[in-house]
Parts: C-alpha cells; sequence; structure tokens
C-alpha cells in the first residue's frame, strides 16, 4: 500500500460515530486524519494546524458546511475540501464552483466504494 503519511485530512461532522469510522478507515490507509465535530471547532484546529483536505458535513450545528468550506478557503487558499453528505438532493452552489469544487468532490453518506474517497483526496491534496 502507498505511503500517505504527507496528506493531513481533516474529518468534519456532528455525529461522532461517522467522524471515529472515517478517521481510521483514512489512517488505515495511511492518512494523517483529525477530526472535528462542528464548523467553529474545525477553524480552530486549522489556526495551529495545516490540512490539505477536508471532509465534510453540509449539516453542521451552527455554522453550515457550505460556509465552513468558503471560510477554510478565504483564510487557507491551499487547502481543498470534499463534501460528505446525507442529502441526495445537494447540488453544488454557485459560490462553491467558483472556489473549484466539481460534482466528483460531493460524496453521499455512506460512501459505498471508499477506494474513490481515497482516489479523490489524494487528487485534491496534489492540487493545493
Amino acid at each position: 500500500m502507498a505511503d500517505y503519511s504527507s496528506i493531513r485530512v481533516l474529518v468534519i461532522d456532528d455525529e461522532p460515530a461517522i467522524c471515529s469510522s472515517l478517521s481510521a478507515f483514512l489512517e488505515d490507509y495511511g492518512f494523517r486524519a483529525s477530526t472535528a465535530e462542528s464548523a467553529e471547532e474545525a477553524l480552530d484546529l486549522m489556526k495551529s494546524n495545516v490540512y490539505d483536505v477536508c471532509i465534510v458535513d453540509m449539516r453542521l450545528p451552527g455554522m453550515s458546511g457550505e460556509d465552513l468550506i468558503i471560510a477554510a478557503r478565504e483564510r487557507y487558499p491551499e487547502q481543498r475540501h470534499i463534501i460528505y453528505t446525507g442529502s441526495i438532493s445537494y447540488n453544488l452552489s454557485d459560490e462553491l464552483k467558483q472556489l473549484g469544487m466539481r460534482p466528483e468532490h460531493v460524496f453521499l453518506k455512506p460512501v459505498r466504494v471508499l477506494s474513490l474517497l481515497v482516489k479523490c483526496i489524494k487528487e485534491l491534496a496534489a492540487e493545493g
């Protein structure tokens, strides 16, 4: 298995079980994974840590996932984002499209083919 230990991933989801299972999966692949249970906690972590890719739930308590992505990209332009949502009708907003996000950066919960998520993380980390 390839070594992805240089790629730092932040999982942001208000469900602790999703945070822990997704971060454990990513660590099994060799990524350096961290978790946050709110947008505010994620932004706080970003002040003292560098993340290459953030996996963001859209429905978070307080600040929404979309607002988090917009705020994070303003402060950390090299950071990339993957949307992880339970909403099957989710469509990227024009604002997120302007940031370079594409439909292939949106994953529905639960992700059935985790290798696609790994591929997306690697591609986005290379872009950043």
